[in-house]
């Protein structure tokens, strides 16, 4: 018998009883951050839930974790948690419990409309790592830079490529971003342009939000590096395309990358995600050993971007992929960051890069600055039907 919740979930939700993303919220009456999971129209406060005592199972009895204003020390705490988290929210949200069913003041303090909140930064991100994981993105760059009889480099079929971003300037989906100045190519024999970015555009990506670390000098093995991962969100690198084809030689991106990249507000953890799970791509060469894992999974998740011109009624959608496509997994970027010892802490963040597939490509150019665009992931769960853009 399929899960069913005892709050309304229209079949259309983003957010069935099966989703259970969380997020952080303000409310008109609140300065800190709550922590929440979404659910139909509403956002559970997880505070309320935690003081009321109906988190009972044997890692969260007692613990402060929900009562902090970023979910860090939930995500420190490890698979396990993470699961008797899931499980009490939705035994508690299902139609046959009582607890939360029938006790009404309760429910008036726990569920809030999601019209009433303003969603933040869920987790404090302390780094920002963006790979370069699709095939597909790779040869594309390569026949635009190179041209197409080699367009992809030996060492990027061996080793996840990816450059360190900024944290500080990764912000909610919905936040303003400032056109970047910069330095561009020179013409002739001008001085470099200097000025506001020329062309500006943005990179559909998704982005791993790490749970527990690892000590410095210490590696994650890659078949338990899933133990690693809480879960994943939309992400969208904001790039200048002029300021970053000037600087990038000889050290890589810089000022043309860390003016801003945008993650949704919903963490939607890979418990919730297994559903949708298929198998890999085949890498050929095999990778070496420590990349070599027992079951290489990706995760079969459509993704869409449209764009609406300033004045414009509708959107149009300008390209369509797959999170399926990536060529180097999840687990293995998150292996590789740490083979050197690297050491991950809780709320690091790890974009993919962007996800093409064989007839997609990325790069939409704003040279005007009045464009509004929609992210979105679509996913159906069994039952009841789902479609869930979490942008």
């Amino acid at each position: 018998m399929a899960l069913k919740s005892f709050i309304h979930v229209h079949p259309d939700s983003h957010f069935p009883i099966q989703n259970l993303p969380y997020g952080a919220f303000k409310t008109h009456s609140t300065t800190l951050p709550r922590l929440g999971v979404a659910i139909g129209d509403y956002v559970l406060d997880l505070s309320e839930i935690a003081k009321s005592g109906l988190f009972n199972s044997p890692l969260l009895a007692g613990s402060d974790c929900f009562l902090q204003p970023t979910l860090n020390k939930f995500l420190a705490m490890g698979r396990p948690a993470w699961k008797e988290a899931r499980d009490s929210l939705q035994k508690l949200l299902s139609s046959t419990e009582p607890a939360l069913r029938d006790n009404m003041e309760l429910r008036q303090k726990a569920l809030v409309p999601m019209s009433e909140v303003e969603m933040v930064l869920p987790m404090e991100i302390g780094d920002y790592t963006d790979f370069f994981s699709s095939m597909h993105h790779a040869k594309n760059c390569g026949t635009i830079f190179v041209g197409p009889k080699n367009p992809i480099a030996p060492n990027w079929f061996r080793l996840p490529i990816a450059y360190h971003g900024r944290a500080s300037s990764v912000v909610i989906s919905g936040t303003d971003i400032i056109r970047p100045r910069g330095q561009g190519h020179p013409t002739g024999n001008s001085t470099p342009y200097f000025g506001p970015s020329l062309k500006l555009d943005f990179e559909l990506e998704m982005g791993t939000v790490v749970g527990p670390g690892n000590e410095l000098g210490k590696t994650i093995d890659v078949n338990e590096a899933a133990d690693h991962i809480f879960g994943v969100v939309l992400m969208n690198d904001w790039s200048a395309r002029d300021i970053q084809a000037w600087e990038y030689v000889p050290l890589g991106p810089f000022l043309g990358k860390s003016f801003g990249t945008t993650i949704s507000p919903w963490i939607v953890t890979l418990d919730a995600l297994q559903p949708f799970a298929c198998d890999a791509p085949k890498q050929d060469p095999p990778p070496l050993p420590y990349l070599a894992e027992k079951t290489s999974k990706n995760y079969d998740i459509a993704l869409e971007v449209q764009i609406k011109p300033s004045g414009q009624k509708d959107s149009s959608v300008v390209t369509r992929s797959n999170l399926k496509n990536l060529y180097w997994t999840l687990t293995q970027q998150l292996a590789h960051h740490t083979i050197n010892g690297c050491n991950l802490r809780p709320g690091d963040l790890l974009g993919t890069g962007t996800i093409s597939g064989p007839v997609s490509r990325f790069s939409w150019v704003f040279a005007g600055t009045n464009m509004e665009w929609t992210e979105s992931i679509v996913v159906k769960w069994d039952n009841p039907k789902v479609l869930g853009r979490w942008g």
